[in-house]
């Protein structure tokens, strides 16, 4: 049963792992990952509980309890029957504290993921904590996260603790009215000394099964309560999913139509993009003006299906991605963030992760191209130095630069750059700069930059504000005819 239950653990973790592998991005991005991280362990910790314990000593507690009401029934079934009552009365009381405990479980695994929140913003962000100041603000906040899981388990053993006495108190009546009967029996001779003894310890020894019965349900429903919470999310049914025999979509130009695109993140949220319609020539440079929130990224992030417009169609070399595989689709396709991301892991390995299959000489071929081996090769393990989780030895140029690395190496003919200078020093970012000159020859390229030094020389330049393109053109033409576009290119200057 013990294997049983290991394997039980493993399918679940497995199941539910896949699934959040494959989630669309709005449930990855709706809920903290503190509370997936409670699910898989502590909710699959009472699953695993309720196979391993609950039904073995069901099963076990089942048999005896047949075997022992038998013996009774032999000896005299007048007293079995009174002493059957005892079962229905267990059973409702058990059934009471069952649903209690369902409903404390599922409280108790909420502040638990909320514990587990706090414990990964912690980790992340201990600097900011340090440089402001707030270790007891943090430690203030620690103890109320605490206090409310403490207070919680109390809440379950509570109810366990209660569970115990009710039983005794029940048995306790139960053999008092069966030695009363059983004294009538004895008296009118329809029972003897000897049948009734035997009697009484059958019925002694099936009061343990009777309570480990009655108290199993309150871990059958603290297992059945974390069912309910992690089934969700393995048979939650992906909304970004390919259109049955959907082909692979093939590049020619590289070229990018967004046609009348409309675009909300939920039914209850104001349109993010409204009516926008881009022409992005294949192979060339496409750049994104805008302030803050104006749906610049939400443009790059509609091209690779991380989330599928409300309304309207984005063809590429006249395909419609919604028509086509979104494996094909994003293999054309490769993204450089601001907020870079990267493994805990060797250099080498997150380097390849744009291609697995690449081999030494390739991936020092992408580190070159994109100055990343010139700090590198300094390190004492060079491409096999472990860089820490989201590469936190090393400064954000050097991961930036990975990053880009990682790009050259997947060979997309599409590349998407979400600010992906922002933030640096000059000299770093002349070096980036070139390295994304190199990423995106000859490539279709779409660029979003809030210095507009690096987009100057873009073939095309979209303004956009609230959602809505409002201008396009060369830089030279915007700064003509686009009152927006002057001003930030004004204001720049001067800052810079």
């Amino acid at each position: 049963m013990i294997g049983v239950a290991a394997e039980v653990s493993k399918n679940i973790q497995s199941d539910m792992l896949r699934s959040l592998i494959k989630a669309d991005t709005q449930l990855i991005e709706g809920k903290h990952s503190g509370k997936f991280i409670a699910n898989l362990t502590n909710d699959v910790g009472m699953i695993t509980n309720l196979v391993s314990v609950a039904i073995l000593n069901l099963f076990k507690d089942s048999l005896t309890l047949i075997g022992l009401l038998s013996v009774m029934f032999f000896q005299n079934w007048k007293l079995s029957l009174i002493a059957l009552i005892m079962i229905p009365l267990a059973s409702f009381a058990a059934r009471s504290l069952g649903k209690r405990i369902s409903k404390v479980s599922t409280e108790q695994m909420e502040e638990a993921g909320i514990l587990n929140t706090f414990l990964i913003e912690i980790f992340k962000n201990h600097k900011l904590i340090k440089i402001f100041q707030k270790e007891s603000y943090e430690n203030s906040r620690a103890e109320k996260f605490l206090n409310a899981l403490k207070e919680k388990s109390r809440k379950i053993a509570i109810v366990f603790v209660r569970a115990s006495p009710i039983m005794e108190v029940l048995t306790g009546i139960m053999i008092a009215i069966l030695i009363f009967y059983s004294g009538k029996l004895i008296m009118s001779n329809e029972i003897n000394i000897s049948n009734f003894f035997s009697f009484l310890a059958a019925m002694m020894l099936a009061y343990q099964p009777v309570r480990s019965l009655a108290t199993l349900n309150i871990a059958i429903n603290q297992g059945l309560a974390s069912a309910k919470r992690i089934l969700p999310i393995i048979d939650r049914k992906n909304k970004i999913v390919d259109d049955k025999d959907s082909p692979e979509i093939k590049l020619i130009r590289g070229d990018i139509n967004f046609k009348d695109v409309n675009f909300e993140y939920t039914n209850n949220e104001a349109q993010v993009l409204k009516s926008v319609n881009l022409n992005i020539q294949g192979g060339k440079m496409t750049s994104l003006v805008g302030h803050s929130g104006a749906g610049k990224s939400t443009i790059l992030n509609l091209i690779p299906r991380f989330y599928d417009c409300t309304s309207g169609n984005i063809m590429i070399d006249n395909q419609s991605i919604y028509k086509s595989t979104i494996n094909s689709l994003r293999k054309n396709i490769s993204l450089v963030s601001q907020d870079t991301t990267l493994f805990d892991d060797t250099i080498k390995n997150n380097i390849a992760y744009g291609n697995l299959n690449a081999n030494q000489e390739e991936i020092e071929e992408a580190a070159k191209y994109s100055y990343a081996n010139e700090f590198i090769d300094k390190l004492p393990k060079k491409y096999d130095t472990i860089i820490g989780e989201n590469g936190v030895r090393l400064s954000g140029g050097e991961k930036q630069r990975l990053s880009i690395a990682r790009a050259i190496l997947k060979k997309s003919p599409i590349i998407l750059l979400d600010e992906a200078t922002s933030s640096l020093d000059a000299e770093t970012e002349s070096k980036i700069q070139k390295a994304i000159n190199f990423l995106t020859k000859n490539r279709t390229t779409i660029v979003i930059a809030h210095r507009l030094s690096t987009i100057l020389n873009s073939d095309k330049i979209y303004v956009i504000d609230s959602g809505k393109i409002i201008n396009e053109g060369s830089h030279k033409e915007l700064l003509l005819n686009s009152s927006v576009y002057k001003n930030f290119y004004e204001k720049q200057i001067k800052k810079d």
